[in-house]
């Protein structure tokens, strides 16, 4: 009776060995309690590459790369799976070639009777074809995020360098009109656009340089309040027209510092213009610098919008903005930030950005190292000047863009219209119910309402329930088109207008009205 148990327990443990010796799909193998190889299975030799003959007596941390060998990894699993029984894990193992694979191991302790451990059984899973896959998803999804951000940023640039370039042509078209005479508001409206349009190129061509490594700094020991100073000098016509209230906590000494003088005059600059810009008229603005141990620290803090806990991670990437609405109210290109802090790093300093949340303000702190031993915008006129005799039409301009919506008119008022001018949504929905135009162009990035809006309660009020209502906009690809003229615009027009079509243009739009036949998108 005994013999026939044993033969059939040895028979069981024979047809076992035959089952673990013909798995191909997983690694099965054991170890002695030293770690060393005692058995070798078929699936052993697929996935590992070594024949039985070679690999049997051998330490298992020949399947682990270099790095984890010197590092102890074999020694900690083997020493966990006696502690807790187990262990288990995914990551880089090497075949007899050299090559690696992604697997999955699972080293499990193997005691006797009396509870002494005996050796490990260990089985190895190879997942390297799982581990491409989920790596081709993650670069797809990696590279279609990188298109998606690369379409909304030449969408923005687009829409940011078109807003200026509208009422520079109109009033370069004024100039040429007048042959020159009597056009000093379009020539302070063209230096006010230009020196907008500089700074988005500048802001582009140092982000290219960045990219590239070519940003030599040229150094010069200075007090940091002066540098300070100087970044205020460039910020300050943002923060007169915003009427913000500034604060300097400065020393007048005792704070030098190692820098190009003209690069963190562009950083603090940028800090401050970024607070002016998402800071409400009125707010306050502060600035603070303090020297501690071997670092310059400046703290650039405000009241405004603050920045929101999922921008936050983001806000020194290239190309990152917070949340602006069609409106683009405080525009740019996601770059200055960007720019900012490699200049700072580029000094050997850091900078942090810190914020409650949306609505709670914002701080920027710079550090830098310190050197030892150191102790309003002008309001232009609107004339109405209309030729004697000319055919007029009531028009409705609509663009929170001042200098935008003064050229537009003026050019329209050449041609013999009556024009009423409108900054923001709400305002145009109050002019449009006491005059009553017949044609209106409306800009669709307006802070408060939105063009879109705007047309939508336009068509509720008596006598604008046909007019032909104009888009005029920055933002020029087909979907933009597509989506005005589905949300009942006349047209759509691309920032700027071709001005020497104005007048047809607007004969155009109101005859077409009048005779109820659809229109087609204008613009380039």
């Amino acid at each position: 009776m005994v013999d026939a148990k044993q033969r059939t327990a040895e028979e069981e443990a024979r047809r076992f060995r035959l089952l673990v010796e013909s798995v191909k799909d997983y690694a099965i193998f054991m170890l002695d309690p030293a770690g060393r190889v005692s058995s070798w299975n078929a699936g052993a030799e697929r996935i590992k590459g070594y024949g039985a003959q070679e690999i049997i007596g051998q330490h298992f941390s020949k399947f682990y790369p270099r790095e984890d060998v010197e590092a102890g990894k074999c020694e900690r699993e083997l020493e966990v799976a006696t502690r807790e029984g187990r262990f288990e894990e995914e990551g880089w193992r090497l075949r007899k070639d050299g090559t690696r694979l992604w697997a999955r191991v699972t080293i499990t302790a193997l005691r006797n009777g009396e509870g002494a451990l005996v050796g490990f059984a260990k089985v190895t899973r190879d997942l390297t074809e799982r581990r491409a896959a989920e790596d081709e998803r993650l670069r797809l999804a990696q590279s279609e995020e990188a298109e998606r951000r690369n379409e909304e940023f030449l969408a923005i640039m687009g829409h940011e360098m078109r807003n200026p370039l509208s009422p520079m042509v109109t009033a370069v078209h004024l100039i040429q009109l007048r042959g020159g005479r009597n056009c000093d508001r379009e020539i302070a409206v063209l230096g006010r656009q230009l020196a907008h349009m500089t700074r988005l190129v500048d802001d582009v061509l140092d982000a290219s340089r960045f990219l590239r490594d070519q940003v030599p700094l040229v150094r010069k020991v200075m007090e940091v309040g002066d540098v300070l100073a100087n970044a205020v000098d460039v910020a300050s016509s943002l923060l007169e027209e915003k009427r913000h209230r500034l604060e300097l906590h400065v020393p007048k000494g005792g704070l030098l510092v190692d820098i190009d003088p003209a690069r963190m005059t562009q950083v603090f600059g940028n800090m401050l213009n970024n607070a002016a810009k998402y800071t409400d008229r009125g707010g306050v603005i502060t600035i603070s610098a303090e020297g501690t141990g071997d670092r310059v620290i400046v703290t650039i803090e405000d009241n405004g919008i603050g920045i929101a806990s999922d921008v936050l991670p983001r806000v020194f990437e290239l190309f990152t903005q917070a949340e602006q609405g069609i409106d683009r109210r405080q525009g740019g290109l996601g770059i200055g930030l960007a720019v900012a802090k490699r200049l700072i790093v580029a000094h050997g300093g850091d900078v942090v950005a810190e914020s409650g949340g949306l609505g709670c303000g914002s701080r920027f702190i710079v550090r830098l190292p310190r050197i030892p031993g150191a102790a309003e915008m002008e309001e232009l006129p609107t004339p109405a000047r209309r030729p004697a005799g000319a055919i007029s039409h009531r028009v409705l301009v609509v663009d929170d863009n001042s200098d935008g919506a003064e050229m537009l008119s003026v050019c329209l008022r050449e041609i013999g219209h009556d024009v009423r001018i409108a900054l923001d949504g709400h305002e145009a929905l109050e002019v449009a119910r006491g005059f009553s135009p017949a044609l209106v162009f409306l800009d669709l990035g307006l802070p408060g309402l939105s063009g879109y809006e705007v047309i939508e309660q336009m068509r509720q009020i008596a006598g604008c329930e046909r007019v032909p209502v104009v888009a005029v906009t920055g933002y020029a690809r087909e979907s933009d088109r597509a989506r005005t003229l589905e949300a009942g615009f006349s047209a759509h027009m691309a920032k700027p207008i071709d001005i020497t079509r104005l007048a047809s243009i607007v004969e155009e739009m109101i005859e077409t009205a009048a005779a109820a036949l659809p229109l087609e998108a204008h613009g380039p």
